[in-house]
């Protein structure tokens, strides 16, 4: 049987670009230490509800309390007062405060005590400085916190932010210990359309910073989001990393810009022991508090403030691209005080 020479070359042609295809495409979705993924923006911020619908659970649960104590006796009010603060998480130093102060103003109805709450709460949260530092082009935002708070998709939602707002970033995943992290920060870099720099599994997180730093800047990119491992935040080992990482990329930039640590807003007063250890490690110059939709104690914002002095710069209230907001003290209080 005599077989078409042509017809043989067509087939072997074919063969090699399907063949060679699928190879392109599966390495396309593999990286090497320093190379970047480029992808389309995929997914735009939609417009959100409003805030205090966004806190319902935590303003129904403050706001049922605090109108159960206004509707006592006088001698009662403030002690009711007191306990409603205290176990929305604003902790008992800083709900005492508030309440001396509340009632140090002398009010003569319960609207009176409301306005005065209104205030103090106000006045707890006044004089911080909320804006993302942004001197140094590229500017340096490094983030930190345990797994399981929310990071990674913070920092995508951060870079869609900073994009709409004309700040091109790129993502850097320092985070080289647990094995699914890259790929997370991967699939929502592609579904916010944001460039990442990842490594290998176990590669220097250090040295991965410092690739993202040196893409961002030889990009002309306005910023760098570097990712960081969050295992375990009371071992000095980790620390002494997340320590290593801010330390080259302050000899690449001279200063870092931010280091935003992720806290999640269920875990209430524990996030205080976080909050130093990290501030401790690597200066931590805001906060950022997730799950806010999904807490009862929403006081923890006010409470962070007061007793650390650290900025709340946003807050997390969904899983949507737009659902990191920017935290602004007068529209917070306002959520939480909606239904008393």
């Amino acid at each position: 049987m005599v077989v078409d020479t042509t017809l043989i070359i067509i087939l072997v042609v074919a063969a090699v670009l399907v063949i060679g295809g699928g190879l392109f495409y599966t390495l396309r979705g593999r990286r090497t230490h320093g190379a970047i993924d480029e992808t389309a923006p995929t997914q735009k911020a939609a417009p959100t509800a409003s805030l205090a619908d966004r806190l319902a659970r935590t303003r129904t649960t403050l706001g049922g309390k605090l109108r159960e104590a206004l509707g006592s006796t006088t001698g009662d009010m403030y002690e009711g007062l007191e306990e409603a603060l205290i176990a929305a998480d604003l902790g008992v130093a800083t709900a005492t405060s508030i309440v001396d102060k509340v009632r140090r103003s002398n009010p003569d109805t319960p609207d009176d005590v409301r306005a005065a709450l209104r205030s103090e709460l106000l006045s707890t949260l006044r004089g911080q400085d909320r804006s993302i530092r942004q001197v140094n082009k590229p500017s340096v935002i490094v983030v930190v916190g345990v797994n399981g708070v929310g990071k990674t998709t913070t920092i995508a939602k951060l870079a869609a932010r900073l994009r709409e707002e004309g700040t091109e970033a790129i993502l850097g995943a320092a985070d080289t210990f647990r094995a699914a992290a890259d790929t997370q920060l991967r699939t929502w870099a592609n579904r916010v359309g944001v460039e990442i720099i990842t490594a290998a599994s176990g590669s220097d997180p250090a040295s991965v910073a410092h690739d993202a730093y040196q893409a961002a800047k030889s990009r002309g990119k306005g910023a760098v989001i570097v990712d960081t491992a969050g295992r375990l935040h009371s071992k000095t080992n980790l620390m002494a990393e997340l320590s290593k990482i801010v330390r080259v990329l302050e000899k690449e930039s001279g200063t870092i810009d931010e280091v935003l640590l992720v806290l999640d807003a269920t875990t209430g007063q524990n996030g205080f022991a976080q909050t130093k250890q990290f501030t401790d490690a690597v200066g931590v110059t805001g906060i950022v508090l997730t799950k806010m939709d999904g807490t009862a104690k929403g006081g923890i914002a006010i409470a962070v403030e007061k007793e650390l002095g650290i900025p709340v710069k946003f807050i997390g209230v969904g899983e949507g691209v737009a659902d990191l907001v920017r935290f602004d003290p007068e529209s917070f209080v306002d959520a939480l005080l909606a239904d008393a």
